[in-house]
């Protein structure tokens, strides 16, 4: 989610604003890694119930953007006139990468199964820590930029071509289907 988001500012916005989006994504990442690293996965394991509730909550989620993709209307659509993005506060933009990153189950699912394993409890757990967020947090800024750097490429040519509509359609259908695979899977 949170690399559609960015392809889909950067083609909006540009990059150079969509890293404000990328600095609250960035936190989300950070706090979900440390969250999970830290005993949420203890607490997953022993009440899977809150994990199926993240994975709605996270699908409904999903199931509005896409929504909205499709109808062209969303902060996330690919608008051919972007005077309404461009004016969306830093604010707000560092706000919806936080709850896109906070808000994907799949983030959660991946870094409680990843991180626990790589922590030793015997030693301090600070500098641990400390080390793999700060790898993760690099890995994922790169990510952000190649994936915002590819959408203001994109922009020229889905711009000249008139396929703004049809792309947005796509994004859109693609997180319904992810959205509904989440309710049954």
């Amino acid at each position: 989610m949170c690399m559609t988001l960015a392809l889909s500012l950067g083609i909006s916005i540009g990059v150079r604003r969509t890293l404000w989006m990328m600095a609250g994504e960035l936190l989300g990442v950070a706090l979900v890694a440390t969250l999970s690293a830290v005993g949420v996965a203890t607490l997953m394991l022993e009440h899977p119930e809150l994990f199926i509730l993240l994975k709605y909550g996270g699908g409904a989620y999903l199931l509005y953007l896409g929504i909205q993709l499709w109808l062209s209307r969303g902060k996330l659509a690919f608008a051919e006139v972007n005077d309404r993005l461009q004016s969306t506060s830093r604010f707000a933009l560092a706000s919806q990468g936080f709850v896109t990153a906070i808000a994907n189950p799949k983030g959660w699912a991946f870094f409680i199964a990843l991180l626990p394993p790589f922590i030793d409890y015997a030693t301090p757990v600070v500098p641990q820590l400390l080390t793999l967020v700060s790898l993760i947090l690099l890995l994922e800024f790169a990510c952000l930029l190649i994936y915002a750097s590819g959408g203001r490429t994109m922009r020229q040519v889905l711009l000249q071509q008139g396929k703004v509509r049809l792309l947005n359609r796509i994004a859109g259908a693609m997180m319904i289907v992810v959205a509904l695979w989440l309710a049954v899977g």
